[in-house]
């Protein structure tokens, strides 16, 4: 699964471009397309922007791979419009992030995904990244929302090992987990996972594919090795702030501009030059 960026050219969606995006990820062997999350810069675009970002991405996709619309917000109004727009549209889940900023306690992160789940009758995957948005969804919480009708899943990307594995415990088979961090994924398929929601496959979408591809088959090892070949990609991914890394390396691929919307900002040379690097050695450029 993709986390996928968004593409612009002077300010606005490079609409060519994403559409271009989705048929190489599908070429590619990438099961499920996630726009409009971190990734993909949700947090610039305005509301009509969002819409149309997952639109293009669900028209473009014509089922050959699923769409699971970014439509979190930490407004829980804004979430529940985003994602009654994501349904009308066709898209096949949301991913729901824990509200940031205001810093909800665990009572108000279940009551939150609650409201929305009752709101919109659409499979929804919850998304814990910490380090994003001041809030951590624990284990306890996480099952409690498990039992709510529509959410199927998480996408764990808090970093912490021994938090992924007490979900899965709590949580059971039935119930979803994905790596949301590229340098876990291995270790959290192992642990129970059930797929990863990769940052970098926005780079490499055929090596993940495969990885997950050999995994699903048994073939442990050979995954593992894909995966340990990975660690430095992972690393340049988020040498800066996501996505500016992986904006860059799709502008030297010639797959999209590496345009991004303030605040964030154009890479860093030293660090521009670590990525390069990177990018020669893993044959990418």
């Amino acid at each position: 699964m993709v986390a996928l960026v968004t593409p612009f050219k002077n300010n606005q969606i490079d609409e060519k471009a994403l559409r271009d995006l989705v048929e190489w990820h599908i070429a590619e062997g990438t099961d499920v397309i996630v726009p409009c999350g971190t990734t993909g810069e949700s947090a610039t675009l305005n509301y009509q922007e969002h819409d149309r970002v997952i639109k293009i991405v669900i028209e473009q996709a014509r089922k050959r791979a699923q769409v699971l619309a970014g439509t979190g917000s930490n407004a829980t109004s804004e979430a529940i419009e985003m994602t009654l727009h994501a349904r009308e549209n066709g898209a096949d889940g949301s991913l729901q992030v824990t509200p940031y900023y205001n810093k909800p306690t665990q009572e108000g992160l279940f009551l939150h995904f609650q409201a929305i789940a009752k709101a919109v009758d659409l499979p929804m995957v919850l998304y814990n990244v910490p380090g994003r948005t001041s809030v951590n969804m624990l284990p306890e919480t996480v099952a409690r929302c498990a039992g709510i009708k529509n959410v199927v899943g998480i996408k764990e990307a808090s970093g912490n090992l021994e938090q992924v594995q007490k979900i899965v415990q709590l949580c059971g088979p039935d119930f979803t987990v994905l790596s949301g961090e590229d340098a876990q994924n291995f270790e959290i398929l192992e642990l129970g996972g059930q797929g990863m929601i990769s940052v970098t496959a926005n780079v490499v979408p055929g090596r993940l594919a495969t990885m997950w591809d050999l995994y699903r088959e048994g073939k442990k090892d050979e995954a593992r090795k894909i995966h340990q070949g990975l660690q430095p990609l992972h690393a340049a991914m988020f040498y800066e702030t996501n996505p500016i890394p992986v904006k860059t390396a799709l502008g030297w691929m010639e797959k999209c501009s590496n345009e991004l919307r303030l605040p964030l900002c154009a890479m860093g040379e030293k660090n521009a030059l670590r990525l390069q690097d990177v990018l020669k050695k893993q044959k990418i450029i």
